[in-house]
Parts: structure tokens; C-alpha cells; sequence
């Protein structure tokens, strides 16, 4: 009798970048020690992103368990768009719950792991497999201040999370009370795959670190940049992923999928973003300091501000320095750490060795 590979199912919300970001990191890290772990990840972000942190072959699955929030970019919000989805998910749930319950069984998964669709909680209880989860904030934590209608969506996710059996709780986080099992890790995210030579050779980087800026602002991106004010600093070279890019002679734009901000920031002295976890945990796990926008009425903003306050060398500017000043801010001292206490690194590694170790239990 042919033994079967035990089967992970990766579950990713339908939200940006980010939690794929993080989500495939430890799945990627999973199959590091793992190999025989086969590997479903149901998300509708693009496979190329999955395959930048995942070696080997795994399943894509797409699937949206929620929406997150619908954004036009990556700091303008549609919340009349974003009720209705949420509603139409809520109202169907029966269907979506019974529909991949069967689809879950009928691939041996043995453990599931979200980042962080609520509904995946009772999915994994109708499928009979436990359900794992792994974020800094729940949804109800995001909808609950918007309140209206959001409060009755806000208590419905808190019930779905309820239904989780682990919840491995990530910095710069909420308290996730929902949860009823809580085990905290450190910062996630991918690891540089090239040499400082090799990315500044490929890429024609020949000012020094000092004077070399990354531009990242997440899957969607900002409507507009202010490139112009890059003219202000012709000896500094800025990197960008921004596919409507400005031909400027000191504006390095990616091409390409076989590169991520992650791969870019050793040779940077600092990354310019919005808040946003991925962008700050990988930042912080490689010790490279943060420029920060400011955003209102996303909740999780204010805790991650504060995080990079607390941990790493750091500027908040606002969105009017960003994108109606001259961008004076660069030419400012950075401001260190508000405490001394350091964040541990290792939460890609502490998630993916908890999810080997429970598949080797059963082989024991």
C-alpha cells in the first residue's frame, strides 16, 4: 500500500499582497523542511508572487473566502463596496462552506492554515480538520469602527474565528480576543535570494547605500507618486516597482517577477511605505530603517506606527509631506527605536516548524 503525502491547505485572504506575502513565506519554509508536505494554497493573488516564496510545485487553488477591503490603491478605500461583498459572502456561506468542506476531504488535507479568511474557521469544522490561523489582526477589528452595518458583519467574523482552533498572534497586533488559544511569534516574511554585488550589478545601483531609497507600497500600488521630486536628489537612486513609472535618470524601475522588495532592501538605507506588515516586518527582520505615511481609518494602521516607533529606526511623514512637499524629509535624521527591547525574527520559522511537527506526530 502506497503511503499518501500528508497535505497542508494554505488559506489566504483576498487583501493585497501582504498576507500572501507572509502567508507563502511560511509555506515556502514548510517545504524547506519538509519536502514531502504536499502544498494547497487557495488565494486569488497571482501564482508568480506564491512562487517567489515557494520552491517546488504546489497547487493554487483560487478561491476568495472574503475581501478584505476594496481599495482602488493601496490607501483609498470603497466601504460601500467592500458591506456589499461581505454581505453576499455572509449570505452564501452555507454554500462556500459545504462546497470546499467537500473539496478539503476529498484531498487528505490534514491541516489547514488561514492568513486570516474568517469563514475558513467553520469550513475547517465542517471538513473535520484543524484549523490554524496566523495574522496580527482579525477583520472584526477593522469593520467594528466603521460601524453600521459593519458591527453586525464585525460580530458574525468574530464568531467564525471563535472556531479556530490555534491562532499564531503576530507582532504589532490587536488583542485578537476572539481567539480562544493564542500562541505569539515573531516577525515573518521571505529572505533576500541574492548578493548586494549581484542585485547592485544587475541593476546599475552605483550610488552608495546611503543615498539609495526603496519605493514600496504593496500590491496596489499608489494612484500616483510624485516623481518629480526625485529631480531634487540627482546623486540618490530610488527603486521602484511601480509599473507607471517616470523615465528619470536616478529612478530604478523593476521588471520583471524574479525580484521582490525583500531582495532590495539590504542595499537600501531606507524603505519609503505605507503601513503595511509585510513591507515592515521583512524591513525590521533585515534591520532596515522605515519612512511611513500616515493612513486614516484603517485600524491596524496606528499599531503598526507604533511598532516601528518601539523597534525600528524610523519616519512618519504624512500624506501631504509625501505627496505635496519636496520631500525635505530625506534629508532629516531618522529617529531610533523608542525602546531598547528587540522583536524576535524568527515567526516564518517558529510557524512552519509547529506545522511540520504536528504532520510528524501522526508518523511517529
Amino acid at each position: 500500500m502506497v503511503k499518501k503525502s500528508p497535505v497542508l491547505y494554505v488559506a489566504i485572504t483576498n487583501h493585497g499582497f501582504g498576507h500572501a506575502v507572509r502567508a507563502a513565506s511560511v509555506a515556502g519554509v514548510v517545504r524547506q523542511l519538509a519536502p514531502d508536505i504536499s502544498l494547497i494554497v487557495t488565494t486569488t493573488a497571482p501564482n508568480w508572487l506564491l512562487a517567489n516564496y515557494i520552491p517546488g510545485d504546489f497547487i493554487q487553488r483560487d478561491r476568495a473566502f472574503d475581501c478584505g477591503v476594496i481599495q482602488r490603491d493601496s490607501l483609498h478605500m470603497d466601504l460601500d463596496a467592500t458591506l456589499a461583498k461581505l454581505q453576499q459572502i455572509r449570505d452564501n456561506q452555507q454554500e462556500i462552506i459545504a462546497e470546499e468542506a467537500n473539496f478539503i476531504r476529498s484531498q487528505g488535507v490534514g491541516l489547514i492554515l488561514a492568513d486570516i479568511p474568517p469563514l475558513v474557521a467553520p469550513i475547517a469544522a465542517a471538513a473535520g480538520v484543524p484549523c490554524w490561523m496566523m495574522s496580527n489582526f482579525g477583520w472584526d477589528f477593522i469593520y467594528r469602527p466603521w460601524g453600521g452595518e459593519f458591527t453586525e458583519i464585525a460580530d458574525w467574523i468574530g464568531d467564525c474565528f471563535s472556531q479556530c482552533d490555534l491562532l499564531f498572534r503576530l507582532p504589532f497586533h490587536e488583542p485578537m480576543s476572539a481567539f480562544s488559544r493564542i500562541t505569539d511569534v515573531g516577525l515573518t516574511g521571505g529572505n533576500p535570494r541574492y548578493s548586494n554585488e549581484d542585485i547592485r550589478s544587475k541593476w546599475g545601483l552605483t550610488a552608495p547605500k546611503e543615498k539609495t531609497i526603496l519605493l514600496s507600497f504593496g500590491g496596489l500600488g499608489l494612484e500616483q507618486i510624485p516623481y518629480q521630486n526625485l529631480a531634487r536628489f540627482p546623486d540618490w537612486q530610488f527603486i521602484s516597482f511601480d509599473a507607471n513609472k517616470s523615465q528619470l535618470p536616478n529612478l530604478v524601475t523593476v521588471t520583471g517577477r524574479d525580484y521582490r522588495p525583500v531582495d532590495f532592501m539590504p542595499v537600501c538605507d531606507r524603505v519609503i511605505s505605507k503601513p503595511g506588515f509585510s513591507t515592515f516586518s521583512e524591513a525590521c527582520r533585515l534591520d532596515v530603517p522605515i519612512v511611513s505615511l500616515t493612513r486614516e481609518g484603517f485600524a491596524e494602521s496606528p499599531l503598526l506606527l507604533e511598532g516601528i516607533r518601539n523597534f525600528a529606526r524610523h519616519q512618519i511623514i504624512t500624506q501631504e509631506e509625501f505627496f505635496q512637499g519636496n520631500w525635505e524629509f530625506l534629508e532629516q535624521e531618522m529617529s531610533p527605536p523608542a525602546t531598547t527591547h528587540t522583536l524576535a525574527k524568527d515567526g516564518t520559522e517558529a510557524i512552519a516548524r509547529a506545522v511540520v511537527e504536528y504532520f510528524a506526530s501522526f508518523s511517529t
